[in-house]
């Protein structure tokens, strides 16, 4: 059993073997760093879309809201939250506040929404990033696992031919070691596809909840009302005229 297994591969193999199993190796260590970070990353902006986006909402003032958002990390860059927040302030004080430029043209809605888009999109492409390398890994290291195997038992068999033993012992050996870089490439895949998957569906939900945070901030600085509160602060409107109208 000395003359099998792993160890004897290494030792055995040549620099196409060595190298395949190395490249194996790389991408086993690069798919489980990017799954361990944006696991971590994904865990932190739940932790905010729990937290900050109902503290914002119920906060006094808007700077109260700001201060909300700000303690729960040190930069916009790690917050969309606070960044989706500070963005549609500074596009509303933009707009109303300089000289006139081509974009105050646009409607204040649309200016709004606009810049709003921009930092979701720099969110979503922060979030996103690092998951094509899970991707690529996950479809290509099968293939790579593959190729280690042919190229195995093609000088497996040159060995076998050249040596004239035939006998099932000595075939056995050979070709089982050959699989072994099938088994790795599958080990690499594995986790590489299932992190992408489940990273891709917790980024799925945290972009939904950013839209609606980014919708309810564009209703607040187009109209000075939540979203979800127009409703309600157009029906109390409705309900004063129609006393104003019984009174007179």
């Amino acid at each position: 059993m000395e003359n099998y297994g792993i160890a004897h591969v290494w030792a055995q193999g040549d620099f196409v073997t060595r190298g395949i199993a190395l490249t194996l190796v790389i991408m086993s260590v690069l798919s489980w760093t990017v799954i361990v970070v944006k696991a971590w990353n994904v865990v932190r902006l739940k932790r905010l879309t729990k937290n900050a986006e109902q503290a914002f909402w119920h906060s006094d003032d808007f700077n109260d809201g700001i201060k909300k958002l700000g303690s729960q990390s040190s930069s916009p860059a790690d917050n969309p939250f606070l960044a989706l927040a500070l963005a549609g302030q500074e596009a509303a004080d933009h707009h109303h506040h300089t000289q006139p430029h081509l974009h105050d043209r646009m409607d204040v809605s649309d200016w709004i929404t606009r810049c709003l888009k921009d930092v979701m999109d720099e969110g979503v492409g922060r979030m996103q990033s690092g998951l094509a390398v899970l991707a690529s890994i996950g479809s290509t290291s099968p293939f790579v696992g593959l190729f280690g195997t042919v190229w195995g038992i093609y000088h497996a068999l040159l060995t076998i031919g050249a040596t004239g033993q035939t006998s099932i012992d000595q075939v056995a050996g050979p070709v089982g070691e050959s699989l072994i870089m099938t088994a790795f490439g599958l080990f690499v895949a594995i986790p590489a596809v299932l992190g992408y998957n489940a990273l891709t569906r917790a980024n799925k939900g945290i972009v939904t909840k950013l839209n609606r945070f980014a919708h309810g901030l564009h209703a607040f600085f187009v109209t000075g009302t939540k979203l979800s509160s127009t409703k309600r602060a157009t029906n109390a409107a409705s309900d004063n005229l129609r006393l104003a109208t019984r009174a007179s």
